[in-house]
């Protein structure tokens, strides 16, 4: 009976590393890198909504996925678009 148990374990973890608390967590693609077609524009305001949580935040790089390059665009396209009031600075 314990035989079944290990053999079953140990065909589920071959990787040595294996910690069942911890789940693996893939890789993000960075959005603007996968897709070039898409342009980010300060004066759309349904794109850079993505971006930004409900308070009004700019979303840090680990929730994006975006790539250093692109993370900086996004927040200034995010700061342009409050500064002209197409998105606001704080959500109630």
């Amino acid at each position: 009976m314990s035989d079944k148990k290990n053999n079953k374990r140990n065909v589920r973890n071959n990787d040595e590393d294996y910690n069942p608390k911890f789940r693996k967590v893939r890789k993000k693609v960075c959005p603007l890198c996968a897709d070039k077609n898409l342009k980010l524009d300060y004066k759309n305001a349904d794109q850079l909504r993505k971006f930004i949580n409900d308070k009004g935040k700019i979303l840090p790089r680990r929730a994006t996925g975006a790539c250093a390059i692109h993370q900086r665009d996004i927040t200034l396209a995010v700061k342009r678009a409050r500064q002209i009031a197409i998105l606001p600075y704080t959500q109630e």
